[in-house]
């Protein structure tokens, strides 16, 4: 079952590694004796379907969820195994797409307006005054 990050990126689902296991999730009395745990691991440094552009990328933006360039996913989530792998396939897809999103646009610092300014000036001396007439009377 190959894994559609994008219409652009395809991974195959050679290249995709399964490990199943006992879940600590939800579950009856069945969940013991069942191995409803799912590891999804996918090489990102020996993939053979992404770019060296890519590749970079998801290697500095992921890096810190890395094991020697190999990214691992689990659910246990659910009871069922094969839901379990659904959720981990979107879960790594998710993962991949957005380390592999560009970057947001960065924000240009602007002053604030002449009018913006006078605005919070007065909010403050409205404030101020109002402060000041929850105060106790002077004794004089």
């Amino acid at each position: 079952m190959d894994l559609e990050v994008s219409p652009a990126l395809v991974i195959p689902a050679s290249e995709l590694g399964w490990r199943f296991s006992r879940s600590s999730g939800p579950g009856g009395q069945h969940v013991n004796t069942s191995d409803s745990r799912v590891e999804l691991s996918w090489n990102i440094a020996g993939s053979a379907v992404l770019s060296e552009g890519q590749r970079l990328m998801l290697l500095t933006r992921l890096g810190r969820r890395l094991i020697a360039g190999v990214i691992t996913v689990t659910a246990s989530e659910r009871r069922s195994q094969l839901r379990n792998r659904e959720i981990a396939l979107a879960k790594l897809a998710d993962l991949v797409a957005e380390g592999l999103a560009p970057d947001a646009a960065r924000r240009r610092a602007t002053k604030p307006t002449r009018g913006s300014n006078r605005r919070r000036l007065a909010a403050k001396e409205q404030r101020a005054a109002t402060k000041l007439q929850r105060r106790r009377p002077s004794a004089e």
